[in-house]
């Protein structure tokens, strides 16, 4: 494993939170991810996931929504969640003043999907694509309540990591919405993975191998 990721602190409207960079002194790609619903950035799976991508040479920066970092159990409000995001990569430009980094942004479950609502209102500025590890297309057993409608408006292209049994919505139930998107979309599918990727226990796979599969992919999307 690589050293340990370096700790940076955020201001959000006057609350704080923090982040974790995954540094890569030769990258040039940055990758802001943020956690999913119930998990925060030191969840083993964010850490795992970025160590992985980071190995790829890609400089990986997670952070904790306010929620999250006050030790809450229920997410902020899509206003707060969407704050926290532009503070987050706010604070990664300042760092990068001097560096030419192109950067992408994205997230596992929900924190992907709050960073497709920043970035379909232009919030993030100029931005290289979104990476999406397991979007939540719809609630489970819902199938009625689609989460797609802002996605068109979504100005680059984008990546969907999608289980083949994610109960939050299939490779195949995400591919019409996918393939039409104006600025493109693009789905990896993991098959026998669940929501967080995992494959089945008697399948043979592991899921450090499918992450190791997934930071390829994300290496071939950010070039």
């Amino acid at each position: 494993m690589s050293a340990a990721p370096a700790r940076l602190e955020l201001d959000v409207a006057g609350a704080a939170t923090s982040a974790l960079r995954y540094l890569v002194p030769e990258a040039k790609v940055t990758l802001v991810l943020g956690h999913g619903a119930g998990a925060p950035q030191r969840h083993p799976w964010m850490v795992a996931m970025s160590y992985a991508i980071a190995a790829r040479g890609i400089e990986v920066v997670t952070f904790d929504f306010l929620y999250t970092h006050a030790k809450r159990r229920v997410p902020d409000r899509p206003d707060v969640l969407e704050a926290t995001w532009k503070a987050a990569v706010a604070a990664v430009r300042a760092e990068d003043k001097t560096r030419a980094r192109r950067v992408f942004v994205g997230g596992k479950s929900m924190g992907g999907r709050i960073a497709t609502m920043v970035a379909a209102q232009s919030g993030f500025g100029e931005i290289g694509g979104v990476v999406l590890l397991g979007y939540p297309l719809h609630p489970p057993g819902r199938p009625d309540k689609l989460r797609v409608a802002h996605l068109p408006k979504v100005p680059v292209p984008m990546l969907f990591v999608q289980g083949s049994r994610d109960t939050f919505g299939s490779p195949a139930e995400l591919a019409p919405y996918a393939d039409s998107l104006p600025a493109g979309g693009r789905i990896f599918a993991v098959e026998g993975g669940d929501h967080s990727l995992t494959p089945p226990k008697k399948g043979g796979d592991t899921l450090p191998a499918v992450m190791g599969r997934v930071a390829d992919e994300i290496a071939r999307f950010v070039g």
